[in-house]
């Protein structure tokens, strides 16, 4: 009996999806629980699972949108093509064995064929490019798609920029090649053209709306961060060894954000038509940079959590993030965002706010710069911080109240502990 391959339910929000990249072929032989495709919904990337064991035959090409509920492929039973895989040259089999006899492990590149994700292994074999040549950017070295794209597209640009000379023109040749070379190595004019991700058509639709039906505006303040950098040098190793988990400076920032936030609950706010919805819990969204876009997974409750139970939801949430399994339960029903441009070096910056939420706090790069210190000038690093918000909702001095009460928390992190 023929079992219906169609697209599932992914979140409650979610309408409709881009089929990604097929990661079998029209008549392979699939098994039940292998990954057939990759669906691009307007927050997260997710792979589905073949529910029979058959011969699939694809309905539907990769780039194509769909709605819940469509059939995408049919799986009958019966035999079909085994599916692909790539055949290892006559090189790599004598470095095997030469591996073998030395009684020693592959190196990691000579195991990039199961650090490559399918659909970088389809990428590369269509376009006859060996595994071994393709550094990996993911998660320990992890051939992703992106990675394979990015091989092809080498491979096929033009390694020359040769130009023809007039007729009857005599040029020295050394001249000639070594014009040749400067150009083929400094200039090209190459384009290209892809297709943007349901991701990326997501954010920016929702950057624009917030520009465009918010009253936002940004005040800024500067953290003197002495007493967080001395606090993290003095226990970030008790620190590690206890819970097993780094002490960055994303823990502080968010706790000290959970407490202004109860102490200015407007900021904690939504609007909801024309009523404001008020939270008594803080869900803090953390913004995280990935190869398809910003994600902003979110952490429950952090007026209720501890410095290590942050830090550590913080790393889960981001390295499923990167490594495209983050959920869309993980992303959705924060109450304020913070993101952090500093990590790529950004002084200073106008964030937009993550709607339906009404503020969101930016973190900028540490630099050591002079400040007046009890009338003598000394050199401390600083932090300039930025809070965007909805001025519909947050006036003036809530606004400045909660940056100032993040900044005092910060300067004086056992405020943190004593909750004061």
């Amino acid at each position: 009996m023929s079992v219906k391959v169609k697209i599932p339910e992914i979140g409650e929000s979610i309408t409709e999806v881009t089929l990604g990249s097929w990661m079998v072929e029209n008549g392979d032989e699939v098994e039940e629980g292998d990954i057939l495709c990759e669906i691009e919904s307007d927050k997260a990337t997710v792979e589905l699972p073949a529910d029979s064991s058959g011969v699939i035959e694809i309905q539907s090409e990769e780039g194509s949108d769909h709605k819940i509920g469509d059939v995408i492929a049919v799986i009958s039973p019966g035999d079909g093509k085994p599916k692909k895989k790539e055949e290892p040259n006559k090189e790599d089999s004598q470095e095997e064995d030469d591996d073998e006899s030395d009684g020693e492990n592959q190196s990691d590149d000579s195991s990039s064929e199961k650090n490559a994700s399918p659909a970088a292994r389809k990428i590369l074999a269509e376009n006859s490019i060996e595994l071994s040549s393709v550094k990996g950017t993911g998660k320990d070295g992890r051939i992703t798609k992106e990675d394979a794209l990015n091989a092809a597209e080498n491979k096929s640009a033009p390694k020359d920029n040769k130009k023809e000379t007039a007729k009857g023109e005599v040029k020295d040749s050394k001249e000639k090649s070594q014009a040749e070379e400067a150009t083929s190595s400094y200039f090209s004019r190459n384009k290209k053209s892809e297709k943007m991700t349901r991701l990326r058509k997501t954010i920016s639709k929702r950057l624009v709306e917030a520009k465009n039906t918010t009253a936002m505006l940004t005040t800024f303040n500067e953290v003197d961060m002495s007493a967080v950098m001395e606090l993290r040098k003095k226990y970030k190793d008790r620190f590690k060894e206890k819970f097993d988990v780094n002490l960055g400076f994303m823990s502080f920032f968010a706790k000290a954000c959970a407490y202004a936030l109860k102490e200015v609950p407007g900021v904690n706010a939504q609007i909801d038509g024309e009523n404001i919805i008020y939270h008594d819990y803080v869900d803090i969204g953390v913004a995280v940079s990935t190869p398809k876009g910003l994600v902003v997974p979110v952490v429950r409750n952090v007026e209720s959590l501890s410095l290590a139970q942050i830090e550590k939801e913080i790393v889960r949430l981001a390295t499923k993030a990167r490594d495209g399994k983050i959920s869309i339960d993980e992303m959705e029903g924060g109450t304020f965002t913070i993101t952090n441009g500093g990590i790529f070096g950004s002084m200073l910056s106008t964030p937009i706010i993550n709607l339906p939420q009404s503020a969101i706090l930016g973190m900028h790069n540490i630099v050591e710069r002079p400040v007046a210190i009890d009338g003598k000038v000394e050199i401390r690093p600083i932090m300039y911080l930025a809070l965007s918000y909805d001025h519909r909702l947050v006036d003036g001095k809530e606004s400045v109240t909660y940056l100032y009460k993040v900044k005092e928390m910060l300067e004086d992190p056992t405020r943190l502990l004593l909750e004061v």
